[in-house]
């Protein structure tokens, strides 16, 4: 009896553990843009969607000061939650929640040249 009362404490812990985790998200480093009403993140192998919320209309406000124009990307550092259900306008296989701030800064000028601007 004591072996099952240990085994089932384990579990429940794991249980929380896991879903302490999935509300934790995970960290992501890239280079983002909004225009529009559409943002993406874009790491070295993938690109995400990003879903429009509080915490990515914050970021945002803090990217624009560092951009030199509207289609300049910045380089972030995020905390959040990625799913790949469907949603009704964002197309990417990959979305992300942002769900913390953790560096906001411009691309370095190297990066810049780099870059293909078509128009505004």
């Amino acid at each position: 009896m004591k072996k099952l009362i240990i085994l089932f404490i384990c579990a429940f812990s794991f249980f929380l553990s896991c879903k302490h985790e999935e509300k934790s998200g995970k960290i992501i480093s890239g280079d983002y843009v909004f225009h529009g009403d559409a943002a993406v993140l874009q790491t070295d192998t993938l690109i995400y969607g990003v879903i429009i919320n509080e915490k990515a209309l914050e970021l945002n406000q803090k990217a624009e000061p560092l951009k030199n124009q509207l289609t300049d990307m910045v380089r972030v550092q995020l905390r959040g939650i990625i799913n790949k259900a469907k949603h009704e306008t964002i197309l990417w296989e990959d979305k992300l929640e942002i769900i913390e701030i953790l560096k906001v800064e411009a691309l370095p000028n190297d990066d810049y040249n780099d870059v293909i601007k078509l128009s505004q």
